[in-house]
């Protein structure tokens, strides 16, 4: 039996860095996703499935004046049009080495590396995962890129694993959504 904690609770741990956190980016396969991927043919390609409180969970951020982006070494007409419907700030998509998108990003943004927020889950990760000033990334990690973060997720890629890291950040960031009744 897992033992849920308490995200208010995780989110004071991290307090200091979370509250310096202005962009948010975010790896895909493993992290916005399962890892699975799926043929839809020829005219698509290979696809994935998203979790809806995940893109919730992103234009929360974006409506409260935080910059968004997708760093993904993948390059699929899927995942552009989901990033690019959900209006994402940033879309880098197809190099593995993710290490020239980052910095693109950040110099574009005009922010330091302690402002980031980057969640990811593989080796190709690792150097960004290093860098931001906070990172995340979820319970299949490899054992050097659990080791390389400041919190591992309860919940799995894909199955609200970045809405979990959300509210983490909207918590300490008195992050509210804007609903009108």
């Amino acid at each position: 039996m897992t033992v849920k904690r308490d995200l208010r609770a995780e989110s004071k741990k991290h307090m200091e860095k979370l509250k310096k956190i202005k962009i948010a980016l975010f790896d895909v396969d493993g992290i916005l996703t399962d890892g699975k991927v799926f043929w839809s043919g020829e005219e698509v390609g290979f696809n994935r499935f998203f979790n809806t409180h995940d893109g919730y969970g992103l234009k929360m951020l974006m409506e409260a004046g935080l910059k968004v982006g997708i760093i993904t070494g993948g390059d699929s007409l899927g995942v552009r049009k989901r990033f690019e419907g959900l209006g994402v700030d940033y879309l880098k998509m197809g190099k593995t080495d993710k290490r020239a998108h980052f910095d693109e990003i950040m110099k574009d943004a005009n922010l330091s590396n302690d402002e980031a927020l980057y969640m990811g889950d593989e080796f190709f990760d690792l150097p960004i995962l290093k860098q931001a000033g906070f990172s995340a990334t979820v319970p299949h990690a490899s054992h050097e890129v659990a080791e390389s973060v400041d919190y591992i997720t309860q919940r799995n890629g894909g199955d609200g694993a970045v809405r979990e890291v959300i509210d983490m950040l909207r918590y300490v960031q008195n992050i509210l959504p804007k609903i009108e009744y």
